[in-house]
């Protein structure tokens, strides 16, 4: 276990050192030629660093040195559960220590979900995290955020994981049909591949979680079901984990239809974007009013995500986050919305039956 020592001078500056167990565990933390050093230095300029042997010495004002010495034992817990530390997850690091929450970084980001592949599905920050346990804790979860908040890709990984523990006896995973805000048209091909576009998304996190040779079994067994939300409609779903992704683009009637469900021994988790509604005008989103609806429910929790728990390139963030206070600004000044033209619904719709009702 590495140790630190603290010298603190009269004029506010301060020297740590951290004592790594060995040649292998500091090389895990700090990078195989210093790159995660580097990446601390480039942080901290204030702040010296120097490597001896097994130990890392730490100098320069005190605050400075009090942080980056929190960084480097968080970068330590990670390289001792063979976490890989990149410059992104220094980065997460440096978010987290900096919200200042009672819980350590490096628990939030070593909470293993799914191993799958090769790798392990965790959460990537304390907002996920929240989330992840949220869904082990309560039978209905609406998890709303930007896209790249992992909303969808956890919820899948804590339904593959319940399947796999036996807790449920199958995956059901839906959308509603509702274009982007394009005429894609009255495409060729089946029933099925009309379908398929809407739900390729969740076929491909799929992938990423499961043996690709063993999906199409469990898809013919019944085991895992992906159909468009106009096929729950009269079910009772018991013993069964769901997901219902793109929730934005439900009406009132839809979400109280695929609500209404829920059976025995079930989870369901809701997911959606209330800044992307692709209905059309003037029809109200069924994920905005929900939790209006269901405040007070018991065994109901909403998780609220946000730009910064985006975790797909560092732009996303700031896109998302551009376009959070260019909204705020019209608001701000009474603009109207920009028009947007009606998403129309696919031929599928019409041929699958109305999906609202109870």
């Amino acid at each position: 276990m590495s140790q630190s020592r603290l010298d603190v001078d009269p004029l506010g500056s301060s020297s740590r050192s951290v004592h790594f167990d060995s040649p292998e565990h500091m090389v895990r933390a700090l990078g195989a030629h210093d790159e995660v050093l580097q990446v601390i230095e480039a942080e901290f300029s204030d702040v010296n660093l120097h490597v001896r042997g097994n130990e890392l010495s730490i100098s320069g004002p005190a605050d400075a040195v009090q942080l980056t010495l929190n960084l480097v034992e968080e970068i330590r817990a990670l390289a001792v559960k063979d976490t890989r530390i990149t410059p992104q997850v220094v980065a997460q690091l440096l978010r987290m220590l900096g919200e200042q929450t009672a819980q350590r970084p490096a628990e939030v980001l070593t909470l293993n979900i799914l191993s799958s592949r090769g790798r392990n599905i965790r959460p990537k920050t304390l907002n996920q995290k929240n989330y992840v346990e949220a869904i082990d804790n309560h039978t209905v979860v609406f998890g709303i955020g930007p896209a790249g908040t992992g909303k969808t890709y956890l919820a899948m990984a804590k339904a593959v994981q319940a399947l796999q523990h036996k807790e449920v006896n199958r995956i059901i995973l839906t959308r509603p049909a509702v274009e982007a805000g394009e005429r894609l048209g009255f495409l060729p091909g089946t029933l099925s591949d009309k379908i398929d576009p809407y739900l390729r998304p969740l076929y491909d996190a799929l992938h990423d979680m499961m043996d690709p040779e063993s999906i199409p079994r469990l898809m013919a067994a019944g085991t895992i079901e992906v159909a468009p939300l106009a096929y729950m409609r009269g079910r009772t779903l018991n013993d069964a984990f769901i997901i219902l992704d793109e929730a934005q683009n439900t009406t009132p009637e839809q979400m109280k239809m695929f609500l209404t469900r829920l059976g025995f021994g079930s989870k369901m988790v809701v997911t959606g974007d209330v800044t992307q509604i692709d209905l059309p005008g003037g029809t109200s989103s069924g994920l905005k009013i929900v939790s209006e609806i269901l405040v007070g429910v018991e065994d109901v929790s909403f998780s609220q995500l946000d730009a910064t728990d985006v975790v797909r390139h560092r732009l996303v963030s700031d896109i998302v986050t551009a376009y959070s206070r260019w909204d705020e600004s019209r608001r701000s000044a009474g603009a109207r919305p920009p028009h947007r033209a009606p998403a129309a619904r696919r031929k599928i719709e019409a041929e699958a039956g109305p999906e609202g009702g109870a």
